[in-house]
């Protein structure tokens, strides 16, 4: 059970840290799945920085149907139920899963943007699960705004190498310069080990450091829609961008793409 209090946080600030929410057993699952994962990547792998031809900051995404450890750890573990708690829902489904490594050295930051943006979806019963699989230092943790998934704001989607997708969008905007005007904004991170979650709303802004610790920085994100949430196909680049999708703006879910995990 997770606590009202921290339910209401999440409702209000659209970030909370949950300690200790996963098993040893789960987390050394998922360092086998990643680990899987990178020696056969997928077709939507990206390498963002590499330091003499070695990658060093890099990802990939919607991977749970090839690789078993990320299905049984979506499908078998507590997660999906946290995540029904956490948005007050009655259904909950499984969104895609995104891996991201910053390797020792990783200078370039992840910069700030809003996930919703990127996403074919509507709705605010939603959350983001940032699982570290290393122990993450308060300076190389991704920070948050706080407050600001009630901002009612779709902004431009940004590439991680730093410029905006396209404008098609009618409805978004530029994202503000947080990072000139930090002092203006609330903006909130935390030390976390594996074991903890880092759990977010997509419309919640974000942006991460370069990673100044002495360990590899991996992360397992697992992302779920609630009771609200509809498809939605923008006009402009959408990722992840799932083509062989057949549902029509406005409806549930719902489809093998984006499977039920609890409905009652």
């Amino acid at each position: 059970m997770i606590k009202n209090s921290i339910i209401k946080d999440y409702k209000k600030n659209g970030v909370v840290v949950l300690r200790d929410i996963i098993s040893k057993k789960w987390i050394n699952i998922l360092k086998n799945g990643v680990k899987k994962n990178f020696e056969n990547p997928s077709k939507y792998k990206c390498v963002y920085e590499k330091n003499n031809q070695k990658e060093i900051f890099y990802d990939d995404y919607c991977n749970w149907n090839r690789i078993k450890e990320y299905k049984e750890f979506i499908f078998e573990s507590n997660i999906p139920k946290v995540a029904k708690e956490l948005m007050q829902s009655v259904k909950v489904n499984l969104f895609h899963e995104h891996v991201l490594v910053k390797e020792i050295g990783s200078k370039k930051r992840t910069p700030w943007h809003q996930d919703q943006s990127y996403y074919c979806v509507n709705g605010k019963d939603n959350c983001s699960f940032w699982i570290p699989l290393d122990e993450v230092n308060k300076s190389s943790s991704p920070e948050f705004v706080i407050g600001s998934n009630k901002w009612n704001k779709k902004f431009l989607p940004t590439k991680f190498f730093g410029h905006s997708y396209e404008q098609k969008d009618g409805e978004f905007e530029h994202i503000p310069n947080i990072e000139k005007d930090r002092k203006k904004y609330k903006i909130k991170s935390w030390k976390v080990s594996p074991g903890d979650a880092v759990v977010f709303n997509f419309s919640t802004v974000h942006g991460a450091p370069e990673n100044n610790s002495k360990n590899r920085r991996r992360a397992f994100s697992v992302r779920f829609t609630g009771d609200d949430a509809t498809y939605i196909k923008r006009k402009g680049e959408m990722s992840p961008p799932f083509p062989y999708i057949k549902l029509k703006n406005g409806d549930p879910l719902d489809s093998q793409t984006f499977p039920v995990l609890i409905s009652s």
